[in-house]
């Protein structure tokens, strides 16, 4: 549609690489001007308010709102027409996923607006247009990503990319917005706390934004403007959650599909009660951990004390545990000999390079806490605790993202060649029975064993023996020689097929094991129990400024990157 008549086909996909490329700067300079905006709010620059920032982003939102609308009509108008579509991009799990996150995003937009009303005296007007605009944008965005997350768009090509685009980079900037204030909430906090561990030399005075006048209802006020900061987890999840299934939908326009059929894999209970049960120990036990460090961080000296270490030898525990079971997934997977699955995939391509770029952050932040520890002159006990932590944080982290990475390259088992294509025929007192055993018979060694009938195997042959007349007894010892060369290949196949069921089984219990450990290390920093902040050694070496630049940019990237890991993971589970 988009080449110009009488222009050559070998220069079709040039126009295609232009408008990909236009899209992607304009998309990078939407980007850049929205994050611009936002630091000149927090440091409260000259003539830069809050309601310029919300302006700029309910305009994004908006003008989003209008592409997924007349696409979708586009859609509606052209319902009979077969598209394309990427069999590996939008997995129905990753849908149920980001529709959780998207409902409890629902009940933070309400708890905006009715903090908006109780302060609607001294706010602007565009914080209550923004939750209300936001709430509609996330309504609509979830049924356009389950409508068409799998659309591979051929049609319109240069308008879509640059539509796609945009709605890409306005979740990411709702992102940063998110993460940005939710770390001013966790500052302030911060600050409490290292006063109360006797890190008094911190004078800096945060400012939180708060509106300068009276509540009208001063028990809602308190339950909103609470509520709202245990709910921003989500809120940042959700947001970049859409911005990795809206990149995945613009990397698929105008791309050519091959069209063979994916096989289904439905996520199974049975097979991973081992790795469930550990699984969820490890889960119960974080949240136990979680509740009891931030009712004790901050009361006293002793008590913060006390969290840091429990938090620490706990930590220390379930990293050495996934390291373990990490490594079993490696060595399995050397000891089998599967081809690896090198098909063009931006899907999967995305999943791996989040793992890894995700994974840098709590990285710079591990190396960080590692040469406080080696360059402090004074280390309270607790402190000593955060060295194995940081170095199982970069070992866990590195062995985790080959299994994953390696597990979601794998090409998946397939029935052995050699059974697809054995033809059977039983001779039966000088009678050819019918070639129709059941797989499944076939697949266990028991083809017509039951009836008597003794099957001659040869891989990819026909195998069969006419009566020549020669006597019953000729034909018994023919028999009797097919049934044992029969039954020795069913024993070494069978013997074949139980220890790669074991590898199986062992390979999904670590998986299941591994998706609800790393379930249970987004908790504590999404919720507040961060003792990046907490620990103060390393606010001493590196001063108070620069330590928390670092903990505010590499945060949102290590909690990504737990619930990345867990999405990654689930997707393993059923492909194994």
């Amino acid at each position: 549609m988009e080449q110009a008549a009488g222009c050559p086909a070998a220069g079709g996909s040039y126009p295609q690489k232009n408008a990909e490329i236009l899209s992607s700067q304009y998309g990078i300079n939407l980007f850049l001007a929205g994050l611009l905006l936002t630091f000149a709010w927090a440091v409260h620059a000259v003539g830069i308010s809050k309601s310029h920032l919300l302006s700029y982003l309910i305009t994004l939102m908006l003008i989003q709102l209008l592409w997924m609308l007349w696409y979708l009509c586009r859609s509606c108008t052209q319902r009979r027409l077969i598209r394309d579509k990427d069999t590996h991009a939008g997995a129905r799990w990753l849908k149920c996923g980001i529709t959780l996150f998207a409902v409890i995003t629902l009940i933070l937009d309400s708890f905006k607006i009715g903090y908006y009303i109780d302060f609607s005296n001294c706010l602007s007007p565009t914080e209550g247009i923004f939750p209300v605009t936001h709430a509609v944008h996330t309504i609509l965005q979830v049924y356009f990503l389950w409508c068409h997350a799998k659309d591979v768009i051929q049609s319109f090509k240069t308008l879509e990319r640059f539509g796609v685009i945009h709605s890409v980079f306005t979740n990411l900037l709702l992102w940063t917005n998110g993460v940005l204030t939710e770390s001013k909430h966790q500052l302030n906090e911060h600050k409490e706390r290292l006063i109360t561990l006797g890190f008094g030399n911190v004078t800096i005075v945060l400012d939180d934004h708060a509106p300068q006048c009276n509540c009208t209802t001063t028990t809602l006020c308190s339950i909103f403007s609470q509520g709202i900061y245990y709910l921003y987890p989500f809120n940042i999840e959700y947001h970049i959650l859409a911005s990795t299934m809206l990149y995945v939908l613009w990397k698929n326009i105008g791309r050519k599909v091959e069209h063979h059929q994916q096989n289904k894999t439905p996520f199974k209970f049975h097979g991973i009660t081992v790795g469930m049960i550990f699984g969820l120990i490890v889960l119960t036990s974080t949240i136990a951990i979680v509740v009891v460090y931030l009712i004790q961080i901050g009361g006293s000296k002793i008590k913060s004390e006390l969290a840091l270490t429990m938090f620490y030898l706990h930590a220390i525990f379930v990293l050495a545990l996934m390291c373990t079971a990490g490594i079993i997934a490696l060595l399995i997977y050397r000891l089998e000999d599967r081809s690896l699955d090198n098909s063009k995939n931006p899907a999967r391509k995305l999943d791996a390079e989040l793992l890894v770029g995700t994974a840098a952050g709590s990285w710079l932040l591990s190396w960080g806490s590692i040469l406080a520890i080696i360059c402090a002159q004074g280390h309270p006990k607790y402190t000593w605790y955060n060295l194995p932590y940081s170095i199982l944080v970069i070992i866990e982290k590195y062995i985790q993202n080959l299994f994953i990475i390696e597990s979601i390259h794998r090409e998946q088992e397939k029935v052995n060649d050699d059974i697809k294509t054995l033809r059977i025929v039983t001779i039966s007192r000088g009678t050819t029975l019918p070639l129709t055993p059941l797989y499944k018979e076939i697949y266990n060694g028991r083809a017509a064993r039951d009836s008597g009938d003794i099957p001659c195997l040869f891989k990819g042959s026909i195998c069969g023996r006419e009566n020549d007349g020669a006597g019953v007894a000729k034909e018994q010892t023919s028999q009797d020689n097919s049934l044992v060369m029969h039954s020795a290949s069913d024993f070494s196949f069978c013997s074949r097929n139980s220890v790669t069921n074991n590898k199986r089984r062992i390979l999904k219990n670590i998986a299941a094991f591994l998706f609800l450990c790393n379930l249970s290390l987004w908790i504590p920093p999404a919720f507040g129990c961060r003792p990046e902040y907490d620990n103060g050694l390393e606010e001493i070496v590196f001063g108070f400024e620069p330590w928390i630049i670092v903990v505010n940019l590499a945060m949102p990237f290590s909690i990504f990157y737990r619930m990345h890991s867990a999405a990654s993971l689930f997707e393993v589970n059923c492909k194994t």
